[in-house]
């Protein structure tokens, strides 16, 4: 066990980003989806009728677009996804003694994020793993990736589904700032595709696989190229059951189907567009005037990328206009909701072009609800 003293000033020293291979595309869901549908309809034409159960509903690709922005998205398997007989991931079972699927991309993303920052697995005291969902209860995720990195400290999840991002970077702003760790890697391993329901039409478009980290330090150990003080953050919850994702092992007691619609993600998307974004929009501005700045002060808006409508209707908020792509970067169109992993994702992808003294704004919003952000000076 080490004794730290109390840091100072705080930095995000390093970024990681691990994209998986496989694309697929809105044609390619809203194919699969159709079909299935077809298949589905016809084998239960008399229930259907009858009102017994609800007829599948099909989709379309421009609607998709227009709705969220979404174009494709990345996932760690594509096999399974599209066919009309399993329309789900068909992702093999490793042994106990192996490498975790979610360990392994979490690896991906650590070591790239380790190099940005020029750290070594001897200079990191703790390891956060926070995502939406973790392939497992325990043991804990991120104390499998400690021991794969062979560092000599601590680790565990965070779930606090699409505000993870955000809400460990503040768990590991706090480590480092009263010294009980060094320097904190802080993992998000979305490896959601396995909990998304792709027979379902309001749904099985939204999420994309990915896996990102940071390296959070004091300033004063920091020696990367590009660093970000962390001017403060700010967390905030609402409870809603307006998104919500009911798997669990409490199944197995309630006698009920583990997989089934209602333990799979599924949203109330209108009530979640109009009671979020105001939410976030406040949570922003309130931020903001803790610090003594306004919107205009920001140079650059990482925000959370879910829906573009929803990001439109926040910014418009904020600052009266729609920004473009160098004010607030948007990647869903490329990567799709990647639940805590979004924002994060944007950072990755637009941060180097800024100048020292540049204001960022980090921020997530989600199930919860949940709400998280981190004012950022470039140095």
């Amino acid at each position: 066990m080490r004794l730290h003293q109390a840091s100072g000033r705080v930095v995000i020293s390093g970024l990681g980003l691990w994209t998986p291979d496989h694309i697929i595309s809105n044609e390619e869901l809203v194919s699969a989806l159709n079909a299935y549908a077809d298949k589905f309809n016809t084998e239960h034409q008399a229930a259907i009728e009858s009102g017994e159960i609800k007829a599948v509903g099909k989709s379309d690709a421009e609607f998709i677009e227009k709705a969220s922005g979404i174009k494709q998205r990345h996932v760690y398997v594509k096999e399974g996804i599209c066919d009309v007989n399993r329309m789900r991931p068909l992702i093999p079972e490793r042994k106990e003694q192996e490498l975790s699927h979610q360990a392994e991309i979490a690896l991906y993303a650590a070591r790239s994020a380790m190099q940005a920052a020029g750290k070594s697995a001897e200079d990191i005291d703790a390891v956060i793993v926070s995502c939406a969902y973790t392939e497992r209860a325990y043991p804990a995720i991120a104390i499998e990736v400690q021991e794969a990195l062979g560092i000599d400290g601590f680790g565990f999840d965070m779930l606090v589904a699409c505000s993870a991002a955000t809400f460990a970077l503040q768990r590991a702003w706090e480590m480092v700032s009263t010294g009980s760790a060094r320097a904190v890697l802080v993992i998000n391993p979305e490896l959601v595709s396995p909990q998304i329901n792709y027979t379902d039409r309001d749904s099985h478009f939204i999420f994309g696989d990915v896996a990102t980290a940071i390296i959070v330090e004091s300033l004063s150990t920091a020696t990367s190229d590009q660093q970000f003080e962390i001017l403060g953050t700010q967390a905030k919850t609402l409870y809603s059951n307006n998104i919500r994702s009911g798997f669990g092992y409490m199944s197995r007691a309630f006698d009920s189907d583990p997989f089934g619609p209602d333990k799979l993600f599924h949203q109330e998307g209108r009530s979640v567009f109009k009671e979020v974004c105001p939410m976030a929009a406040e949570h922003l501005l309130n931020h903001l005037a803790l610090h003594g700045k306004t919107p205009q002060d920001v140079r650059r808006w990482w925000l959370h990328q879910a829906n573009i409508n929803m990001n439109h209707l926040i910014s418009k908020k904020l600052l009266g206009h729609v920004p473009d792509q160098d004010q607030a970067p948007i990647v869903l169109d490329r990567y799709a909701n990647t639940a805590s992993a979004g924002s994060i994702i944007a950072f990755s992808l637009h941060h180097k072009d800024m100048k020292a003294g540049d204001i960022g704004m980090l921020c997530s919003f989600g199930a919860g609800y949940s709400i998280g952000s981190l004012v950022l000076r470039k140095l």
